[in-house]
């Protein structure tokens, strides 16, 4: 297997390319996304259980970063009475959240790297599985403790080194030196990062497996959320039959023919001091 860089950004496409690519999805995306709705779902809970132990719901005001079709953002509004901005990177995503939504969501076309807020400005930050399209994590980290009030609290859900290397492995095996999976960072990094940036930051890990019938269909999933590879590096025109015919045959199957995906699953939880 092709070694993995420790550090994204020698991958991390043009911002224009990760919004237009997740804004083509946006109709696509809900459908397929169980991994997203498992991982927000965390988050969620883990929010609802702080709040309710802090007895302090009343007039929060809540950022849902990469918020894409809404599917959190319209759960984080019906928190009582919260006031919530859902903010991402894909005007189409954008264009999809206000019409999937009810009315009173703030929506706000912006980069999780600088965001348009004003300092100590929001109670909660909520982010399910975007900070590993951003190429400079540990600054979104930071813009996120930026916004942050004092004793506010950031939900943080991402995926690490060791997401789909079986669909890597099968790939270098059928087109050794071309990429076709997207890279992540290493749990080392991101947890140097969340403690180089955030007081006495939580993290969680889990290693996440999903079961398809077959590769074509992991590769569709994918496609349905807008997650396809992505790397400056990657083909301009379509891959060729065959080298997707081997990709297939070199992915392990278990004795029904079917195949898992693995996700290195992580989930980061920060308070603010008061």
């Amino acid at each position: 297997m092709d070694p993995v860089t420790t550090n994204t950004h020698d991958w991390v496409p043009p911002k224009s390319t990760i919004a237009r690519d997740f804004g083509s999805a946006s109709h696509t995306y809900n459908p397929a996304a169980r991994l997203q709705r498992y991982m927000g779902q965390v988050l969620l809970d883990q929010l609802k259980e702080g709040l309710h132990q802090a007895q302090c719901a009343d007039g929060l005001q809540i950022l849902d970063l990469g918020s894409g079709t809404g599917w959190f953002t319209g759960q984080l509004a019906s928190i009582r009475g919260s006031q919530v901005t859902g903010v991402d990177i894909s005007a189409g995503m954008l264009r999809y959240a206000r019409s999937a939504n009810p009315a009173g969501i703030r929506w706000v076309e912006a980069d999780a790297e600088a965001l348009p807020l004003p300092d100590n400005s929001v109670d909660v930050v909520f982010s399910n599985l975007m900070i590993q399209w951003c190429r400079d994590p540990a600054g979104v980290l930071a813009e996120c403790r930026r916004v942050l009030r004092p004793g506010g609290r950031l939900l943080v859900s991402t995926l690490l080194e060791g997401t789909l290397d079986e669909l890597r492995e099968a790939w270098h095996r059928a087109d050794p030196g071309h990429q076709h999976v997207n890279r992540f960072e290493s749990e080392a990094r991101f947890r140097e990062q969340a403690f180089e940036t955030l007081p006495a930051p939580q993290l969680a890990i889990e290693t996440i497996s999903l079961d398809y019938p077959s590769p074509l269909a992991l590769l569709a999933e994918l496609k349905a959320i807008g997650a396809g590879y992505k790397g400056v590096s990657r083909r301009q025109s379509a891959t060729a039959p065959g080298r997707l015919r081997a990709m297939c045959r070199y992915y392990p199957r278990d004795g029904e023919g079917r195949i898992q995906a693995t996700y290195t699953s992580a989930w980061l939880g920060c308070r603010l001091p008061d």
